[in-house]
């Protein structure tokens, strides 16, 4: 298996270049290409064969017929094809369109909020100069290792003075302040654009909000769409936040409502889990959709590609 070697191009004369300055006449680096092999190729498959076992399984379960659930005879190869549990999980008694459609809404809400508060505070953490921006920064870095569980109270007393509780305020609102992750990608990503772009901006006469709109927004897509997918993959299947602040079944997410199918069970009887899988399958193919369709910018958003680090 071939190893990516960089290798630098000769100069002209036979000379070599001073150790630490780059090579004279303008050439490059090269890197060397990987060759995969039959062994790659193998390995590859092996794992991807065992990491898929426990979505197989799943699919079995919701092809599943409800005398295969009753006498727990599960196998990972399904042995029926029950289709029809699709459309079952629809008819039941619990509204399952209606919280396919209360995750949109929390989940884009969601998203709008984190990718427009990300950007505008990311850019000016980068190119604002203001007394105390670095301090300022750091104890928002410092945030990240602030447990989740300890502010929870806290944060459910707020939004219950508030009004907001068995509503969706708790769960959007928050993402209109960004967080300390998404905002350290984005500064991250606006420190290695040169400067020149926005002194040449301002030189036509344009502010740091003109600068924002006209001149980064256009190079930052990369970055926010990835900040997008990452808000939509948590949103999409939060738990705890809906179960926590919304008590009316009518307004409650796909991924609480895949936890009520369990109570629809007779007493006595096992619970659907036919119809669990079928619910667990539509919380998972639209982030499979999602970051099939949006996986070139993560790429393009290069996270390893260069720090400006912490200035």
């Amino acid at each position: 298996m071939a190893t990516l070697a960089p290798t630098v191009a000769p100069q002209k004369g036979g000379g070599q270049a001073d150790k630490g300055e780059e090579p004279a006449g303008g050439t490059s680096r090269v890197l060397g290409v990987f060759k995969a092999t039959p062994f790659t190729y193998a390995t590859l498959i092996i794992v991807s064969a065992v990491l898929s076992v426990p979505l197989v399984f799943a699919v079995s379960i919701a092809l599943s017929t409800d005398h295969t659930v009753t006498t727990n005879a599960f196998t990972i190869l399904p042995h029926e094809f029950e289709w029809r549990n699709f459309t079952k999980v629809f008819d039941g008694n619990l509204p399952m369109g209606r919280f396919l459609v209360n995750s949109l809404i929390i989940a884009l809400g969601s998203v709008i909020g984190q990718m427009v508060s990300s950007g505008l505070v990311g850019y000016a953490f980068a190119r604002l100069r203001a007394p105390g921006k670095n301090v300022m920064f750091l104890v928002v870095i410092a945030t990240m290792m602030i447990p989740t569980q300890i502010t929870m109270i806290p944060q459910f007393i707020l939004f219950k003075d508030l009004g907001w509780v068995n509503t969706y305020l708790p769960l959007i609102v928050p993402n209109f302040f960004s967080n300390a992750f998404n905002v350290f990608l984005v500064r991250q990503f606006v420190s290695r654009l040169p400067s020149e772009l926005d002194e040449a901006a301002m030189v036509d006469g344009l502010g740091f909000f003109g600068i924002y709109r006209r001149i980064m927004l256009p190079m930052l897509w990369p970055v926010l769409i990835a900040i997008g997918i990452f808000t939509l993959t948590y949103n999409w299947g939060d738990f705890m936040g809906p179960l926590i602040y919304l008590n009316d079944e009518s307004k409650m997410p796909l991924a609480l409502g895949v936890q009520y199918i369990t109570t629809t069970a007779v007493a006595g009887q096992p619970p659907p889990w036919n119809l669990v899988m079928v619910g667990s399958i539509l919380l998972t193919l639209p982030m499979i959709a999602v970051y099939y369709l949006g996986q070139r910018y993560l790429y393009e958003m290069d996270i390893s590609g260069g720090s400006a680090g912490v200035k």
